[in-house]
């Protein structure tokens, strides 16, 4: 009974991203191994016993020698005896220090909602955790790192950090453990079966080189020239495709001749990594050396119509991007991947992305490909924004998710560079602030933005309005309030009946949530919104259709909230929606509770989860589990009930905020449901199954 009750949280959206967990497996995200992994016996065996006993551990070494495979082959072992699992935090693609709280706050799950500071709700919410945080390419943000893993590891007791970095944190406690090049020495080295897997992988008749002695002595003495580091040893293997082994060492040992006389200010290893890179380099065919340079824009994976957007260009055409990106993954220097709900992504490791940023600067062009990469993520922010009240929502959430290393990225610059394009890509990306779990990032992004434009026109009412909503969910309903006036008042200087829409729905609701469902109903119901006119397929006509029947719930007249709902939820089958439809689900799964239909009730919240599975919306699955509770007590079933509000207990403490979202007649429905479950099995019977829910994974 249930399963056929409640949430699947293993598939209930995660907006910390990654691979779901299949059933058995460790909670966590970490990601895929890329390739085979070689050797590293001993380092493993030292990282099992560190992670048992220390609570922060760094591996430093130089770039590319294997630091983050590593960490991700030790954190996927030492996961198996947490009993919150693993969770990883890639912040190569991160350049403001002051987004690493959300950026950790998302890997996690937790999709805070609070006014509090982030990094106070990241320290409670970790408090009773037994998980392993790992901090994936943090040289960049050194100091920051420091300061809130000093945090976290005083406010959690269980909590383990594992860090990748070029150097060390230098906090308290830390263990500092050197990742070396693999052991190049004689025919059964490391170095060597790491080289001929990687040769192997370009092309099967590789696999002749190795079986002569003669020749694996010029492989081994290969690999010793490119001192053992990983990186160096897979582009050298990718070379195998075109080149036989002699052909390799002799040109490889030109060019080592030439750049490793002992001038560079470099220290070995950095400089026999820079010159594999730069070997490598020489051997791409023109139009993919002018590619690497430009893709060096991009931060984190990107897919093929953004690199043909932002890279063509000059002898580059947009129909020649696609053939050397397919070049310059032959030879290893980009990665790719296919990712469920985003398609082939692409990426290239942060070492030799630095090479190609250095030759963008040699060719001129970093201003331009950077304007042309944040022009790009805007336009797709403002087709998103289009798009995402229809049948296409959930494909948008899926790519904007995927996307949101690069429209942090394009926001940075348009900040910088052109504060009107930064405010309408702001603006535009509401549901992405509002929706999808980026509330402190948004509302961060937006008071930038409103601070760099002068207070008029559409797209600041547009940006003030989504500012709104980050402080509406965040619980700052006076912020929100006088937000939704000021929005009002532009809309109107506007008369633009659909912005007068948008701000009605956030005045209402700023009211609505502490109390006041008549004057919410007089802002948003059927006659204001009559008043201001606009489409009825608009997001402000469907919001204030959503704040109505919230309102008539409040207010006790559930048949006019049912038929309210009804109307909202056929408007959002028509457009193919589901974000607004869940929520006009949840208003009749509420509506029948008041009408004491329960049976009726748990019908529609049911469908209200499923479609809040899809888009990740914690918040929703936190509401829907609480009434879901409510109907399953009033069928009787108070030990199911009891799991159900433990299960949500879980989930909205991802949220960061109390039951219900402090709206008092939501939490006295949640309030019934407990006392009518206690009522049925008991105290300690209730509090058994309470605490068995609260376990349940939340992502």
């Amino acid at each position: 009974m249930f399963g056929e009750y409640s949430v699947n949280n293993s598939q209930a959206g995660s907006t910390g991203g990654g691979a779901e967990p299949d059933s058995g497996t460790v909670p966590g995200n970490l990601p895929p191994e890329s390739a085979s992994f070689v050797g590293r016996e001993s380092e493993l065996g030292l990282l099992d016993r560190l992670l048992s006993e220390r609570r922060l551990i760094t591996l430093t070494g130089v770039g590319g020698v294997g630091k983050s495979r590593l960490a991700l082959r030790a954190a996927a072992a030492a996961g198996r005896g947490l009993r919150d699992g693993v969770w990883w935090v890639e912040l190569s693609p991160l350049r403001d220090p002051a987004l690493l709280t959300a950026a950790v706050a998302h890997a996690v799950g937790l999709a805070d909602r609070s006014p509090r500071p982030l990094d106070e709700e990241l320290c409670a919410w970790m408090a009773d955790k037994e998980l392993l945080l790992v901090l994936d390419t943090c040289e960049h943000l050194v100091a920051r790192c420091r300061h809130l893993l000093g945090e976290l590891l005083q406010s959690a007791p269980g909590l383990t950090v594992l860090i990748t970095s070029r150097e060390p944190l230098g906090s308290p406690g830390e263990e500092v453990v050197e990742v070396r090049p693999l052991p190049c020495e004689g025919p059964g080295s490391d170095a060597l079966a790491l080289f001929r897997a990687r040769a192997l992988t370009a092309t099967p008749r590789a696999a002749a080189a190795f079986e002569d002695p003669r020749r694996t002595a010029i492989a081994a003495e290969l690999c010793r020239r490119l001192d053992g580091i990983p990186l160096a040893l897979e582009l050298a293997g990718a070379r195998m495709r075109r080149w036989t082994l002699e052909q390799m060492a002799e040109r490889i040992g030109r060019r080592f001749d030439v750049l490793t006389d002992g001038r560079s200010a470099l220290a070995p290893r950095h400089r026999t990594m820079r010159t594999a890179i730069g070997w490598s380099h020489e051997l791409c065919e023109p139009l993919e050396r002018l590619l690497w340079a430009r893709l060096s824009v991009f931060t984190g994976d990107f897919d093929a119509a953004a690199a043909r957007a932002v890279c063509a260009g000059g002898p580059l055409s947009a129909s020649r991007v696609e053939r050397a990106l397919a070049g310059l993954v032959a030879k290893s220097v980009v990665r790719c991947t296919e990712e469920r709900g985003a398609g082939t992504r692409y990426r290239m490791l942060d070492t030799i992305r630095e090479y190609g940023h250095d030759w963008l600067g040699e060719l001129g062009e970093s201003e331009v490909v950077a304007d042309r990469h944040a022009h790009w993520y805007a336009a797709l922010s403002q087709a998103a924004d289009r798009g995402w009240l229809g049948p296409d929502q959930v494909d948008w959430y899926r790519r904007m998710t995927a996307e949101h290393a690069q429209l942090r990225t394009a926001l940075e610059h348009l900040l910088g560079s052109d504060p009107v394009a930064a405010l309408e890509m702001a603006g535009a990306l509401w549901f992405h602030w509002f929706a999808c779990g980026h509330v402190h990032e948004g509302r961060a992004f937006l008071e930038r933005a409103l601070g760099t434009t002068l207070p008029a026109g559409a797209a600041y009412n547009q940006a003030l309005w989504a500012l709104g909503l980050t402080a509406l969910l965040q619980g700052d309903l006076v912020t929100a309030r006088r937000i939704g006036a000021e929005c009002a008042k532009g809309a109107a200087h506007l008369a633009d009946p659909e912005r007068e829409l948008r701000a009605a729905y956030l005045h209402a609701v700023s009211l609505l949530m502490p109390g006041d469902p008549v004057r919410a109903l007089t802002l948003a119901g059927p006659r204001a919104r009559a008043g201001h006119g606009g489409r009825t397929s608009g997001a402000g006509w469907l919001l204030c259709k959503l704040a109505t029947g919230y309102a008539l719930c409040d207010l006790r007249r559930f048949d006019e909230a049912a038929q309210e709902a009804l109307s909202l939820r056929e408007a959002c089958v028509e457009l193919g929606e589901r974000w607004l439809r869940a929520y006009a689900d949840y208003i009749l799964a509420v509506a029948a509770l008041g009408l004491g239909d329960h049976g009726e009730s748990a019908r529609h919240v049911r469908a209200m989860l499923s479609g809040k599975r899809l888009l990740g919306d914690r918040f929703g699955i936190a509401l829907g589990l609480d009434v879901l509770a409510a109907a399953v007590a009033g069928l009787g079933d108070g030990e199911l009930a009891a799991r159900l509000l433990g299960t949500g207990h879980a989930w909205w403490r991802t949220v960061g905020r109390p039951q219900m979202g402090g709206s008092p007649s939501l939490t006295a429905l949640r309030d019934q449901g407990e006392r009518q479950a206690r009522a049925a099995i008991g105290d300690a019977a209730y509090e058994t199954a309470f605490r068995c829910g609260a376990a349940a994974p939340t992502g």
